[in-house]
């Protein structure tokens, strides 16, 4: 009897410290749980669409060809836009493209050029798409609008970017704009820039009555015109991977992160 009442209480213990052990192992699985991404930007459940995952495939070119930003992350794209997150992934990109540009070893010849895109890399149209009618992109581009709002010559600077502008101008490379605007834009798209910061450059192209052709046989073209006149494409840092493929990329490109259109 003595041993059967030993017995029992060792299994007492056992039992106890088994299920002292599964109650902990409950808990941590739970904990992991949480840090599983539930719901999109300040709280709005998206059902059957993960609005995180989307910007992601959108981010990593692994979504191609895509024309809208789905309804259902409208909020998330916007709240994206315009919180703090964006700006942190924009100064992230920022630092590590002045990281690699004081590590390069110039030419000293005034050939060393750096591309800049300028819509969503060194301007910023958030205003334009922060507007009821346009909505981060969940309603159709409308160039009457977009024009516009062009012409109002009111896009801010994206701060992270224009201090990318102002290491590499500081370090004896030249930047080169090159973008999809059409040329009717320039002399606004010149007030705008100099207004917000980006004081000179080397060049600044942008898209005349006779290009044609998808904005990567276009890019690719200009910068290969920059290649044959003798510069050195060291950098290149765009929204778009159109900004980033192709022909003449240069040395290293960086990407700037932009979920509210794609350019094919």
């Amino acid at each position: 009897m003595r041993c059967f009442t030993i017995l029992f209480f060792f299994s007492a213990i056992v039992v106890v410290a088994l299920a002292s052990n599964v109650e902990e192992v409950i808990s941590q699985v739970v904990e992991i749980h949480r840090l599983r991404p539930q719901t999109g930007s300040a709280g709005y459940t998206v059902p059957q669409l993960d609005c995180l995952s989307w910007r992601l495939a959108v981010e990593t070119n692994n979504l191609q060809n895509w024309k809208l930003v789905p309804k259902e992350c409208t909020n998330y794209v916007g709240h994206y836009m315009l919180g703090k997150q964006y700006r942190r992934d924009c100064e992230y990109v920022a630092k590590q493209a002045i990281e690699y540009a004081k590590t390069l070893k110039l030419g000293g010849d005034g050939k060393d050029v750096w591309v800049f895109d300028i819509d969503e890399t060194t301007l910023s149209n958030s205003p334009y798409y922060a507007r009821s009618d346009v909505a981060f992109g969940a309603i159709a581009y409308n160039n009457t609008k977009f024009s516009a709002w062009l012409a109002e010559g009111k896009a801010p600077a994206i701060p992270s970017i224009l201090g990318v502008y102002k290491t590499v101008l500081s370090l004896g490379i030249k930047p080169v704009f090159i973008t999809g605007t059409r040329e009717n834009f320039k002399q606004v798209r010149i007030v705008n820039l100099k207004k917000v910061g980006y004081s000179n450059w080397a060049a600044l192209i942008l898209k005349g009555e006779n290009d044609s052709g998808s904005a990567v046989q276009f890019k690719s073209s200009k910068r290969t015109e920059l290649v044959k006149a003798g510069y050195r494409i060291v950098g290149n840092i765009g929204d778009q991977w159109t900004d980033l493929i192709g022909e003449n990329v240069g040395a290293r490109t960086f990407k700037v992160p932009d979920p509210m259109y794609y350019i094919s």
